[in-house]
């Protein structure tokens, strides 16, 4: 895709309008991390902003193996057939060597991708095609300007990149699976006390007893981690290969988003969530042209190759190479 040959206008109007390709076409670019395709997704974005905002956005995690696709597909399938559009953005384990995805959510989604009022978007979480979990957000906006109204990030796994997508979504749930005090011991109690809503999956069959125990041990962990003064995360068990429960999980979802709405905490939240983007941009170009220095580059080697040695600390040879970059001025 050059630059030279992408008409943004023409872009913004054909993702305005439904067109698969050109939501496609769009989110690839914003997704890029080449300078001519920066400035062509800024043009984009720009034009496509006051079509924004409108949907309800939410983040999804869990542990490898908990069944997230079966929930995400069946979840989608009882927004649509509520009447919503619903856009999946899964961010899925990279391939070391091609950087691309490994897994496909299109297939693992297979009666969701079908549907009309469905779009499905894998991106691998490596940094080849841009840096997905940077431009994550800049998708999501994408989507909503193509007119969907339930966006769902689906994360990895637990781990680091859940606590970035919970900062980006109005409601974080977090997937879980039957087993109760042993889970709660393997989760780490951040990214419990980070989610909106607790789900337990797999409540069917011989499960099912264990599923409703796990119920009770999480209700009993959300109300030590959370002061009485703070609304608890829910907990709800649901079976999504039998798409059991799934209505009711819905009905909390947008209950808890219309409380959000009337106290003004949805506006207030994705505010915060602006302005804490800003930051994490400022940080990540502060860290592009660090590296682009001349000075810093001219040291950075030396450094590296003394610190693996154990000749100088790594909290020296940063100041040294900060020192570079500031012109010589000592940072504080």
């Amino acid at each position: 895709m050059r630059a030279t040959r992408i008409d943004v206008r023409k872009l913004a109007a054909g993702v305005r309008g439904g067109d698969r390709r050109a939501l496609a076409r769009a989110i690839t670019l914003v997704e890029s991390t080449r300078d001519d395709h920066r400035a062509a997704a800024e043009a984009l974005l720009a034009l496509l902003l006051p079509d924004v905002g409108k949907s309800m956005r939410l983040g999804i995690s869990g542990a490898p193996g908990v069944g997230k696709s079966t929930f995400i597909e069946a979840f989608g399938l009882t927004a649509i057939d509520a009447g919503h559009r619903v856009a999946v953005l899964a961010v899925d384990p990279s391939s070391k060597r091609g950087g691309g995805s490994i897994l496909g959510d299109k297939t693992r989604m297979a009666e969701l991708a079908r549907k009309d009022h469905a779009f499905i978007r894998p991106s691998p979480a490596g940094r080849t095609l841009g840096g997905v979990a940077r431009r994550t957000r800049e998708a999501m906006l994408v989507v909503e300007a193509a007119g969907f109204d339930v966006v769902i990030v689906e994360t990895v796994g637990v781990g680091q990149s859940e606590t970035a997508v919970a900062d980006m979504v109005d409601l974080f749930l977090l997937l879980l699976a039957p087993g109760g005090g042993d889970d709660l011991q393997g989760i780490k109690k951040g990214i419990v006390e980070l989610a909106d809503l607790l789900v337990v999956n797999k409540a069917d069959g011989d499960l099912q007893p264990a599923a409703m125990r796990a119920v009770a041990d999480y209700r009993h962990a959300v109300r030590l981690l959370r002061p009485p003064s703070e609304e608890g995360a829910e907990v709800v068990a649901v079976s999504a290969l039998e798409r059991r429960g799934i209505d009711t999980l819905w009905q909390a979802v947008t209950r808890r988003l219309a409380v959000l709405r009337a106290g003004g905490g949805l506006e207030g939240r994705r505010s915060a969530q602006a302005r804490a983007h800003l930051w994490s941009e400022i940080g990540e170009g502060l860290m592009e042209l660090f590296k682009a220095d001349a000075k810093v580059a001219e040291r950075l080697g030396r450094l590296e190759v003394e610190v693996a040695a154990g000749a100088v600390t790594p909290t020296v040879a940063a100041k040294t190479a900060l020192q570079a970059f500031g012109g010589g001025r000592r940072p504080t």
